[in-house]
């Protein structure tokens, strides 16, 4: 019985299909075009773009010339590179202007596609980010697609790893901007760690399309961006903490082996208060108030320390420090921390020299740094799985845009195996008879150690002409992916979003001119070779086409039907034929969670014998709901972690727009002045309180603190005996002194200099609270989830919790600045000093949800000097490293030895 929606879209067709069909008027219109824009000169088209930008300052909107715009771009992407985009691609181009995702299949030309709203989006002079997920891609888009845009007087900036700030300023200040998701959220943080606005590198957020957008948006939106540096030495505070744990009972605390918790009970709790009280280590009441968030803290890691962790089985003592050891593989991890104070807490415990930790300057995650953009869009082949994912967070709809050319692959039901012994066999097995018949095959795994076992075992079967794809080398990989259609050959991959390489039927003809023809100079020779090329690879094609096409062959599901589509996708590129299956087994991680053992004992009384599977579509529906139920929980996981990041990112906004408008703001004098007022009235109302009498006034904690905050010697224990004063005049008589000696010395300084120096000390003082709050919230989060046992809901209590401790450091931050303010003395050089600069030992860190790497490598994050050169891959000799310029050190060397740059050369650098 047919559903009536099912019915309802046969005749109807779907939401996606009724939208694309409200494309095709825009569509024709470009069309109508095509013949009279073809007529023109290469400058007659060229000065359209100078008329595109007369009628927006005229007032035309961006929509009004997208059809005269996109039908401009073709024709120039005609002469450039010659490529004329399709129908379909314009109307994957129409998605993006609109601020949506393009849905396409690998190898419907995603990279031409972006240049149609590029082009259009940056006639507004305000900047177009294309975002990739990795250096080699930005790099290898922004070359190819400038030719297009430079055709059309547009320019094009690139920025990767490596680049001084001078650079990624010009690149940043180009019509486009080519970069990676990392470098664009580093630069964005640095910026704002910044002491002149003349040194910010980035301009805004205008338009940004995002490559590869679920990877980014929602793959890597599990980690955050982080800069760090150096903290202050604690190491008095980890060992005063840790002489109280060895002090507690059994019966004070409670451990959780298989959780990896520990938590204090109510008598270890008041156990602790009592120690810590005692120490004058406590404020406030109870060890929980809001004051002792970082205390709760050490404590716990404390705790954890002494009871969860063992000597030689969890960690080692080497050379008087902690080494951490591997709890898989058993072997020593030295230069590997754990991190927010446990490795402290474990050298406070075992008496050896306590580092410092590395304190959280700036962070922010990839969810809020895109939601800045004021018009967002992305691509992939994959999108659709993951629609109320982007809609909630990003507000960003799916569209699934049409294949020029059918699609011709054959998607074949999953084989399900008992064990996994059992499905390697067989897939072994499938493997060689694709191999036998030149079938060129794709084997997709879900971790670097699957495959490399699958290697190992194709290897032992007598196998040795494979590929296997999952190391970092971005550049190399490309190479191998290009031919990985190649009739019989066997490419084994780990992950195959972001290659940006398609897998051409018979192997890709420019690629292999780069690489085989080098350096060859134009010319007859070059031109018979590059024509020998291009009729061997047609002939391979028609090989690859006999054989069936390229065989996506899956050994296992993975948690995101997302990854499996983006894995079957490779196959049946533009109308080619192919096929793909999934092979699986009752052992595989995603079977075991979802009950197999019931299903291996249904199956056994079925009579499956050994080596034999069962294949049946319900067992794919089963799956896909499996998947479905995983994908959910991961949504709602990602969703919670925004709630909290929510919260840290709304006063992050508020931070860095002032830290901003006192950069541009000229003379603080008047924010200072209140400053002042503002602490001085702090200082008498907590002194004299309000309904207090003459004789409960502390005049002289109110005579001390005047001195240590204001740098003034005041009588003020002695105006109090004074018949009929009250606070008002005591405050004001202390407001004029303060005034007055502000006023003398701004006049000692001169007004430039004490404009310099105050907006100095501010920016100054406000970044180190920053980063003191930065590392309570973090304690605050880690602990903020025990509230739930007191049937109060966690994140409220870390909202309130976070916007007190956000007011404390507003109020500490007026009471430090005019503190150092009424002390600062000038020094001669003080006029022609340089500003103050952001620490030097940064380092970068971004962990990369889907292998656990982090992708900065060694998370140097210095900037380079300005006269690294970034030279193209062409004009590098192997064998003379000066001809190198900057190498990336997550690169593949340019010396060919495979290894990365960081792993090779750049170890000597």
């Amino acid at each position: 019985m047919v559903s009536f929606g099912a019915l309802a879209r046969k005749i109807f067709g779907s939401s996606n299909d009724r939208r694309i069909k409200g494309f095709r008027p825009q569509i024709e219109a470009i069309n109508a075009l095509e013949k009279d824009l073809e007529a023109l000169s290469d400058e007659a088209l060229r000065a359209r773009t100078d008329q595109f930008r007369k009628e927006i300052a005229d007032g035309k909107s961006l929509d009004d010339l997208l059809v005269p715009a996109f039908a401009t771009v073709r024709e120039a992407s005609k002469r450039a590179l010659g490529m004329r985009p399709f129908d379909v691609q314009l109307i994957g181009g129409i998605v993006l202007h609109g601020g949506s995702i393009s849905e396409m299949r690998t190898g419907e030309g995603k990279t031409l596609v972006a240049t149609l709203p590029v082009y259009l989006n940056a006639l507004s002079g305000k900047g177009v980010h294309v975002v990739t997920v990795n250096d080699y891609l930005a790099r290898r888009d922004a070359e190819w697609m400038a030719k297009v845009y430079s055709f059309l007087g547009l320019s094009t900036g690139i920025i990767v790893h490596g680049l001084s700030d001078e650079e990624r300023k010009a690149a940043y200040a180009c019509d486009i901007t080519y970069a990676t998701n990392n470098e664009l959220g580093f630069d964005y943080l640095r910026d704002n760690m910044k002491y002149e606005r003349v040194q910010m590198v980035q301009r805004g957020h205008n338009f940004a399309i995002v490559d590869e957008v679920d990877s980014i948006l929602i793959d890597e939106a599990r980690t955050p961006l982080i800069i760090s540096g150096p903290l202050e030495d604690r190491s008095e505070l980890y060992t005063a903490i840790d002489t109280y744990i060895p002090r507690l009972e059994e019966a004070d605390y409670e451990i959780d082996e298989k959780q990896r918790t520990a938590t204090f009970t109510e008598e270890g709790t008041e156990k602790l208060e009592n120690m810590l009280r005692e120490a004058g280590m406590l404020k406030g009441e109870s060890l929980y108030d809001i004051e002792n968030v970082a205390i709760v803290h050490h404590v716990n890691n404390a705790l954890k320390a002494h009871r969860l962790f063992q000597r030689d089985k969890d960690y080692i003592v080497r050379n008087d420090e902690v080494v951490i050891i591997d709890e898989f593989t058993g072997r020593m991890m030295p230069g590997r921390r754990f991190s927010e104070g446990l490795h402290q807490a474990l050298e406070a415990k075992e008496h050896v020299k306590i580092h410092p930790e590395n304190q959280t300057l700036a962070s922010i995650t990839f969810q809020n740094y895109f939601r800045m953009y004021g018009k967002l869009a992305g691509m992939t082949g994959t999108a659709q799985t993951e629609a109320e994912e982007f809609g909630n967070i990003y507000g960003l709809d799916v569209s699934e845009i049409p294949t020029n050319v059918p699609v011709a692959r054959l998607d074949e039901d999953d084989e399900v195996y008992r064990t996994v012994e059992e499905k390697f066999k067989a897939i072994v097995r499938e493997i060689r008879d694709a191999h036998s018949k030149g079938q060129p095959t794709l084997v997709g795994t879900t971790s670097i150690e699957k495959s490399e076992y699958l290697a190992e075992r194709l290897r032992q079967e007598g196998f040795q002409d494979f590929q296997v794809l999952n190391a970092r080398h971005h550049e190399q990989e490309a190479w191998i992916v290009a031919q990985a259609g190649r009739p019989g050959s066997i490419t084994i991959a780990t992950n195959m979003a972001g290659r940006g390489t398609d897998i051409q039927l018979g192997g890709n003809a420019d690629m292999r001119i780069a690489q085989e023809l080098g350096d060859m100079p134009e010319g007859a020779e070059r031109e018979a070779k590059e024509k020998a090329i291009r009729e061997d690879v047609q002939k391979l094609k028609e090989q690859a086409l006999a054989a069936g096409g390229l065989y996506v062959l899956a050994t296992e599901r993975h948690e995101s039907r997302r990854i499996d589509n983006q894995l079957r996708g490779r196959s049946g590129r533009q109308g080619d034929p192919g096929r793909s299956k999934f092979f699986l087994s009752l052992q595989d991680d995603l079977m075991r969670i979802f009950g197999s053992e019931r299903m291996d004992t249904m199956l056994q009384k079925l009579g499956l014998k050994e080596d034999e599977a069962i294949i049946h579509p319900w067992i794919n529906k089963a799956l896909e709901k499996a998947q479905k139920k995983v994908e959910a929980r991961n949504f709602d996981i990602r969703k919670n972690l925004l709630k909290y990041d929510d919260v840290m990112n709304d006063q992050r906004k508020v931070v860095f727009e002032q830290r901003i408008e006192l950069m541009d703001g000229g003379n603080l004098g008047d924010t200072i002045a209140e400053m002042r007022q503002d602490v001085v009235e702090d200082l008498v109302a907590k002194h004299i309180p309000e309904t207090a009498y003459a004789e409960q006034w502390d005049m002289d904690a109110l005579q001390e603190g005047v001195r240590t905050t204001l740098n003034l010697d005041l009588p003020v224990h002695d105006w109090a005996r004074e018949e009929g004063i009250d606070e008002e005049q005591i405050r004001e008589r202390i407001m004029e002194a303060a005034n007055t000696a502000a006023a003398q010395r701004a006049e000692r300084f001169g007004p430039d200099i004490m404009a310099y120096v105050e907006k100095s000390i501010v920016l100054q003082t406000l970044d180190h609270l920053w980063r003191e709050h930065l590392v309570n919230l973090d304690h605050l989060r880690s602990i903020v989830g025990f509230r739930g046992y007191a049937q109060r809901d966690p994140l409220q209590e870390y909202k309130t919790e976070a916007f007190e401790l956000f007011q404390a450091m507003l109020g500490n931050l007026r009471q430090v600045v005019t503190a150092q303010l009424m002390r600062v003395e000038l020094v001669r050089e003080a006029a022609d000093a340089p500003p103050p600069q952001a620490p030097q030992q940064l380092r970068g860190e971004h962990i990369d949800a889907t292998t656990g790497e982090d992708d900065f490598g060694d998370g140097e994050l210095a900037v380079a000097p300005a006269d690294a050169r970034i030279v193209p891959a062409e004009d590098r000799d192997p064998a003379d490293p000066s001809t190198w310029g900057k190498v990336g050190r997550n690169e593949a060397c340019p010396c060919g030895s495979g290894k990365k740059y960081k792993h090779c050369h750049g170890t000597f650098a």
